[in-house]
Formats: C-alpha cells, structure tokens, sequence
C-alpha cells in the first residue's frame, strides 16, 4: 500500500517522510509529526524509559507547545496501535486532521480530531 491510499497533498506527504525517517532512526515503536500553523513541522519517536512514556505524537505535541505555537494544522502517526488524539485535542481543538499509517508510511486512513 502506498501514500495513495490516502490523497496527500504535498505537505502532509512531507510529514510522512519525517515521521517515518525519525522512527527508524530512533528505532521506535512510533513516529509522528505535525506542522503548526506557521508551517513549521515537528518530528519525533515514542519515548519508552522507565520512568517515563511518551508517544511519538505527544512529543510532537509537547516541542510544538514549548516553541510557542499557536495550533496544528495537521498530524501523522506511524504505528501499529490507535493513537491517542487527547493531547492533539487539547492543543489545537477539534478538526485537525490526523493521517494513519505503518512503519513503511502506507498511511490506511486518516481522522481528525
């Protein structure tokens, strides 16, 4: 399965690219990203210590909020669970889409928040 599955445009395919390349390298369960709206995008892996538990797309929440965002425009998630859109949620509101796909970035479907 690829992108096409799901019509991306041009910057969401962007942030597949991000997601994907920042799970693999930290070799993650999870990869995220998102763009602000100031287009400015934020990638990360899910964080698994200890004494800590992040997914990829709360870290991507969290970078966004200490940069000083206003809101998000759109998210990706690559993982093999649902993932939870709270944080999302309570940043941007309602109505941020968020795209759905593997580790490969075959992005399945997307939702919003």
């Amino acid at each position: 399965m690829s992108n096409d599955a799901v019509d991306l445009s041009a910057e969401d395919a962007k942030l597949v690219t991000l997601a994907r390349a920042t799970r693999a390298r930290a070799g993650a369960d999870e990869g995220a990203a998102v763009r602000d709206l100031d287009g400015r995008t934020y990638a990360a892996a899910s964080v698994r210590l200890a004494h800590l538990e992040l997914s990829a797309l709360d870290v991507c929440v969290a970078m966004a909020v200490s940069s000083a965002s206003a809101g998000l425009e759109a998210a990706v998630v690559l993982a093999d669970d649902e993932p939870d859109l709270d944080s999302v949620r309570d940043f941007a509101g309602a109505g941020v889409p968020v795209h759905l796909g593997d580790a490969r970035g075959a992005i399945a479907r997307s939702l919003a928040t």
